[in-house]
């Protein structure tokens, strides 16, 4: 009869606490990395919806209301004021979603920044405020920074 030899539990337990101090070294890594691209999102999508925003208010004079909102881009306002010369098809095919699935905020006239209008994100907790992750994202804080 052969003897079938396997590993110890000793050996399984060194393999298990090897794997767990390399996985406590690269996911804060990781995570770091993940949270970095939904605010990289943010901005492109920012960035999408400012230049839609601008050829809404070439071909109609001004930006969408608050009342109106981002939806002004997608489908034709029908509360005042009515665009008298709004794009077939729209300005956006569709609305985007922030990285946490929720639709971005849009203020006209502006409470936060200095521009035109507020656009934002209420980060990863869906409330005002917070640090991190959760906290707002906003188009008035790229105005900040080109300001310093």
């Amino acid at each position: 009869m052969k003897k079938v030899r396997g590993f110890s539990l000793v050996e399984i337990l060194v393999v298990l606490v090897i794997i767990g101090l390399l996985v406590s070294i690269v996911a804060p890594n990781v995570l770091q990395r993940a949270d970095e691209a939904r605010i990289q999102k943010v901005k492109a999508d920012f960035s999408n919806i400012a230049t839609a925003l601008k050829l809404y208010k070439l071909d109609n004079f001004n930006y969408p209301t608050t009342e109106q909102g981002l939806g002004a881009l997608v489908e034709k306002p029908t509360m005042d004021p009515i665009p008298r010369n709004w794009k077939q098809g729209g300005y956006l095919e569709r609305m985007p979603e922030d990285p946490w699935g929720r639709p971005y905020k849009y203020l006209n006239p502006p409470e936060f920044g200095h521009g035109d209008y507020d656009l934002y994100s209420l980060g990863a907790d869906g409330v005002t405020g917070g640090e991190d992750q959760n906290a707002d994202i906003g188009n008035w804080q790229s105005e900040q920074k080109e300001q310093q």
